[in-house]
């Protein structure tokens, strides 16, 4: 039987956003990881980078041992697949970087997972418009899930 390859890639906003208690997106992303839960993508892939991405952004708002729930909520979801971070993905990364004048490294992380073949679909789930920029991607807004 061939593996099920994976149809989209969720970026952390809406991991954020499910797991705080309070964000503008949460009805967004409670209605998607639902989705996810039922298959309703297939399998959702995410870079393992996501957890370093997390820890900083939630090191100031709780202690290490709730994102360490978080992140191992995360690896065990259903339907959700943590894809090592590869050099050729780093390469990538850094090329996406410099020719998109992206707002940070981990969006050219996500991007650069998004448009390998560990993405085949090259769609990436974000509410960030800095990926409708990227030749070959295509961002789906969770708004809209």
């Amino acid at each position: 039987m061939e593996e099920e390859r994976a149809r989209v890639l969720i970026e952390n906003d809406m991991v954020l956003a499910f797991y705080k208690k309070k964000n503008h997106l949460k009805s967004h992303a409670t209605r998607l990881f639902s989705k996810i839960e039922r298959g309703d993508f297939g399998t959702v892939v995410i870079p393992s980078v996501f957890s370093i991405e997390l820890y900083y952004v939630l090191d100031k708002l709780t202690n290490v041992s709730s994102v360490r729930d978080v992140i191992g909520h995360i690896v065990t979801f259903p339907h959700l697949s943590v894809i090592p971070f590869t050099p050729e993905h780093q390469l990538a990364a850094l090329y996406l970087l410099e020719n998109y004048h992206l707002g940070s490294i981990f969006d050219a992380i996500y991007a650069a997972v998004s448009l390998s073949d560990d993405n085949p679909d090259s769609i990436i789930v974000s509410t960030d418009h800095v990926y409708d920029r990227i030749e070959g991607l295509t961002r789906l807004n969770p708004t809209d899930v």
